[in-house]
């Protein structure tokens, strides 16, 4: 007896760590191309580029198709047991904090530069957005759905998982059932991609970007400048190298003046277990470098995956 009940434990102990699993937080949009379609897009002034963003809160106050489809995807996530940001409060939270925003001002005397989108997904703060795109098909008096659904790593906005379809003619005239009837086929191929996204993040880190800058305030410190010996750009590539997961990462480009690192892998939690993002992993960097060689720095954000650590201004 006690043989078969010591079987059983060996037998569902790795069902129990796998449905404890940490899962991922999604949250799902209208695609780019659904929202281009159905006019729901603004003009955006970046630095002096005008690009196309998304309006999602017109198109949640104006659409209801909007609603009941991403209702129903956030519904089939929810079922299978993935944390969720809904889309209507994330944005009514970026309005909130808008006008505090606009009166933040940059020591250097410029502006936060920070799109609609990336407002969107400090917010959120959602380690994967689903673009969702659906066009309804009529034939006859029946009614079908062909939909796509794009998961991106919000920090990077690289695509990590995505299913595409068609479903069966319906005489239902339900939007939200023809798009589960399209949908549930793919759906558990779909939701593996995203864990195994997900599980690599937990072992390799996430993948974020930094760039490091010099400010021209007449400070006199470039990144040839020497400290104990040596050159602070080696400090620098020494502490990314030291503070990331299996010293994965990239430095594309160099000069006195300015460092480009690239697919910098940091680890999820802090080694306290709180969670880990880009502005805590680079605001360490800024801390060795003031306390440990009196280097005045500080760092600004761009979205959730960009830090820009400025040398010469705290």
């Amino acid at each position: 007896m006690k043989k078969t009940i010591f079987t059983l434990l060996i037998v569902l102990l790795p069902l129990v760590t796998f449905a404890q699993a940490k899962k991922p937080t999604l949250m799902v949009v209208p695609s780019d191309n659904w929202c281009v379609n159905n006019n729901f897009m603004d003009k955006f002034d970046n630095q002096g580029t005008t690009v196309d963003v998304p309006n999602y809160k017109r198109a949640l106050q104006n659409s209801s198709d909007c609603n009941n489809v991403i209702t129903k995807i956030n519904t089939l996530m929810s079922d299978r047991s993935f944390p969720l940001k809904d889309l209507s409060a994330v944005t009514k939270s970026v309005e909130t904090n808008a006008a505090m925003d606009a009166m933040t001002v940059r020591k250097s005397g410029d502006g936060l530069a920070e799109s609609p989108l990336d407002a969107l997904k400090r917010n959120a703060n959602a380690d994967i957005i689903i673009e969702l795109n659906w066009q309804v098909n009529t034939t006859g008096p029946k009614k079908s759905i062909t939909y796509s659904l794009a998961a991106k790593d919000s920090y990077t906005d690289k695509q990590i998982a995505g299913c595409q379809g068609t479903g069966t003619p319906s005489l239902s005239a339900e939007l939200s059932v023809l798009l589960e009837e399209a949908v549930v086929a793919n759906m558990d191929n779909f939701c593996s991609q995203l864990q195994a996204h997900f599980d690599d993040m937990m072992e390799n880190g996430r993948e974020v970007a930094m760039e490091v800058k010099v400010i021209d305030n007449g400070s006199g410190i470039d990144l040839t400048r020497e400290y104990e010996g040596e050159e602070l750009t080696d400090i620098i590539d020494n502490w990314v190298s030291d503070n990331s997961v299996n010293h994965r990462y990239n430095l594309s480009q160099g000069s006195e003046n300015f460092l480009k690192f690239e697919q910098i892998r940091i680890a999820l939690y802090q080694a306290n277990g709180r969670p880990n993002d880009t502005r805590r992993w680079a605001r360490e960097l800024t801390k060795h470098l003031n306390s440990k060689y009196q280097v005045p720095c500080r760092v600004d954000i761009r979205g959730l995956g960009k830090a820009v650590v400025f040398i010469g201004e705290k």
